[in-house]
């Protein structure tokens, strides 16, 4: 299988260096993100587009690769390609087109598109008007019609190669990953955060998370796999990290020793701060959160300001502008809403009367009152964890119970994504079995029969044991993993 990737259009604006460069990385993280599918994939060019050559014949492997492709930043837009030696006549040329389009054009109105790179003896037009004039006698179309046709027939031709394009697959454009600096994104696992991670890595910028973990053991869960699942559908060409930092004991101090009404700010600042001296250990310049404009009470343009004065990093704000249903339009749209929607909160700072116009000189004489050990110690006991190996590397401790073979009046709980279930559905004669979404068990499981034992599925044996482990420590007895 044979692909024809064309960057994305801002890249081609660029100089000639920076063009180079872009499409140089694009090339290697199309091969990175590839390689475990197809370990002799082969990418080649360095200019206007990119050829992706496959070895991968099963057409489910093929499809595989197409939907990985589609979200590799960069990508513009791609077809898969029949290339050829050009031939020496124009009935060749529409031979070659009819191998793919003739079954497409009968009783259909159509136009040739062609694109010419090198010197031939005929125009772009004339390959145009000669194959669509032989198309329509050999293959029963319904005539030519340029304006808006129900098919397009779409070739280049490359000196003395003929690429005869189909299959359009649109990308999610951008620059290619790891073409502009590093960044470490605040991440709270909710719509705002999850979405402002993945502008910043569509935007060609290596992308780290940090968690600040305020005292919920499942809401660090989720945010770790909500930040793994960003990875690994957008950024897996890279190894980023993932950072949770224990923040209960700052937030307990900012509790005890801040009035109610500032605390919202404070809060904020001290994650900064903490996220500034974790950056600097990375080499890290610039720091991004998920805030919009006047969302919540501490994200007035007032009090951003006031946040901002912790740090002397760049603080990114992608969504600064944005309105939250668009925001949640995009989540949906990227795969992450699900996660948002059941993600466990833990409300740690909730004012009565928060401000929305903070004081610098208050807000300061209020952090007087706090400890900076406590603050350095949360940084101290950070844990760095490469987000390719997170959850792999969560569950290799996790002690639970592990069955091979579900028993009549078991309910088998297949936790993995909806689209993989549909995919590859879980076949068990005489067990019952039902659907119930990794990122949703946290919140659902409560709502089973307690009087039932329910044995989790997934492929890898990962998402499980993490799920079971947690819900054994709520107190759900009822829980096991099941590994056939």
């Amino acid at each position: 299988m044979k692909l024809f990737v064309k960057p994305f259009a801002e890249i081609t604006i660029k100089s000639r260096p920076v063009r180079r460069q872009f499409i140089l990385q694009l090339g290697r993280n199309i091969r990175n993100v590839l390689k475990d599918l197809d370990p002799a994939i082969r990418t080649s060019g360095e200019w206007d587009n990119i050829d992706v050559t496959s070895s991968l014949t099963a057409p489910d492997a093929q499809q595989q690769l197409i939907e990985r492709l589609r979200t590799v930043p960069g990508v513009a837009h791609f077809y898969q390609v029949l290339d050829f030696e050009l031939p020496d006549s124009m009935q060749a040329i529409a031979d070659h087109c009819a191998e793919h389009y003739a079954p497409l054009l009968r009783d259909k109105n159509f136009a040739v598109r062609c694109k010419r790179v090198g010197k031939h003896e005929f125009t772009s037009m004339d390959v145009e008007r000669e194959v669509g004039s032989l198309l329509r006698q050999q293959c029963g179309a319904a005539g030519i019609q340029l304006s808006k046709p129900q098919v397009e027939v779409r070739m280049e031709i490359r000196h003395q190669r003929l690429l005869v394009e189909f299959n359009r697959q649109e990308g999610i454009g951008g620059y290619p990953l790891g073409s502009i600096e590093q960044a470490l994104v605040l991440m709270s696992g909710g719509f705002d955060s999850t979405v402002a991670a993945y502008q910043l890595m569509r935007r060609g910028l290596l992308t780290h998370f940090c968690f600040f973990n305020l005292g919920g053991r499942a809401h660090e869960l989720g945010v770790m796999e909500v930040a793994h699942y960003l990875w690994e559908k957008f950024g897996r060409s890279h190894r980023v990290l993932f950072v949770s930092v224990p923040f209960e004991e700052v937030l307990a101090d900012i509790l005890g020793n801040v009035d109610n009404s500032q605390m919202g700010v404070v809060l904020k600042r001290q994650m900064l701060r903490a996220a500034e001296k974790i950056a600097d250990g990375l080499q890290i310049d610039t720091l991004a959160t998920g805030e919009a404009i006047s969302q919540v009470s501490s994200q007035t343009l007032t009090n951003l300001a006031v946040i901002d004065k912790a740090t002397d990093k760049l603080v990114l704000r992608p969504l600064v502008a944005a309105h939250k249903q668009d925001i949640i339009d995009t989540a949906e749209a990227i795969g992450t809403a699900d996660f948002a929607k059941h993600m466990p909160e833990y409300c740690g700072v909730i004012s009565v009367n928060p401000t929305t116009k903070a004081k610098l000189g208050r807000i300061r004489r209020e952090e007087e009152s706090l400890s900076a050990q406590l603050l350095e110690q949360a940084v101290a006991r950070a844990r760095f964890i490469t987000v390719d190996r997170l959850l792999e590397e969560l569950s290799e401790d996790v002690q639970v119970e592990m069955v091979d073979k579900a028993l009549s009046g078991q309910v088998v709980v297949d936790i993995r994504h909806p689209d993989e279930a549909e995919d590859h559905p879980l076949e068990l004669n005489g067990v019952e079995q039902i659907q119930l979404p990794f990122y949703a068990v946290n919140s659902k499981f409560k709502e089973l029969d307690s009087n039932r034992q329910y044995l989790l599925y997934c492929d890898k044996g990962v998402m499980s044991r993490l799920h079971c482990h947690h819900l054994l420590h709520e107190g759900h007895a009822n829980v096991r993993v099941y590994r056939p």
